[in-house]
């Protein structure tokens, strides 16, 4: 019998989707021409100082799920595991929502616009993975076929949450925001794949 079941796998593969999300905010634009303003690098800044950690955060709950699902784990560790991860998850989005909030609207066009649907997206990432953490303590974990099944249905919420797009993130990263934000050492780390070195 290979493996314990195929719906960890799906699971661990459609989480490192997800993670994706947290890189919109990560200034992960190549543009290298700074010309923003003062006041707009000093907000990028205070965005992306506060971000990084979150994004580690989050980094780090999606491995956590991947390693506990790689293992062949029993029900009850993958449901405390994941358990967990949600809330980590959901707790990061929450903080980086407080972040983008606390630093006001961005110096450019439609900004306080921008910001709010940001603040507004990232509450509502925190709010779904706050469901995602109350379904998986409630799957039963004595029923292996029972649990799968379960696990199964917080996959599919999971793929549905990675499809749903950071469009007001993205909106709030256009242009000179954008260039802003790359130019933050804090959102260049945080986009900058965890197996490279600094160098």
């Amino acid at each position: 019998m290979e493996g314990t079941n195929p719906v960890n796998k799906k699971l661990a593969a459609v989480l490192s989707g997800g993670a994706v999300l947290v890189l919109a905010l990560s200034g992960c634009s190549s543009s290298s021409d700074d010309g923003g303003s003062d006041k707009l690098n000093s907000w990028a800044k205070q965005v992306c100082d506060a971000v990084q950690p979150q994004a580690k955060k989050i980094e780090a709950a999606n491995t956590a799920i991947q390693k506990e699902t790689s293992d062949n784990s029993a029900p009850a560790d993958v449901q405390k595991t994941d358990s967990q991860a949600f809330q980590d998850i959901s707790d990061a989005y929450k903080a980086m929502a407080n972040a983008v909030d606390k630093a006001g609207a961005p110096d450019v066009e439609n900004g306080k616009t921008k910001q709010a649907n940001a603040v507004k997206e990232l509450e509502g990432l925190s709010s779904a993975y706050a469901d995602l953490k109350k379904q998986t303590d409630e799957l039963d974990t004595k029923d292996q076929a029972k649990f799968a099944d379960g696990l199964k249905g917080v996959a599919t919420q999971l793929e549905k949450l990675s499809k749903s797009g950071s469009d007001a993130l993205n909106n709030l990263e256009e242009g000179d925001v954008g260039k802003a934000m790359a130019q933050q050492a804090s959102c260049k780390s945080a986009s900058a794949p965890a197996s490279a070195t600094n160098g």
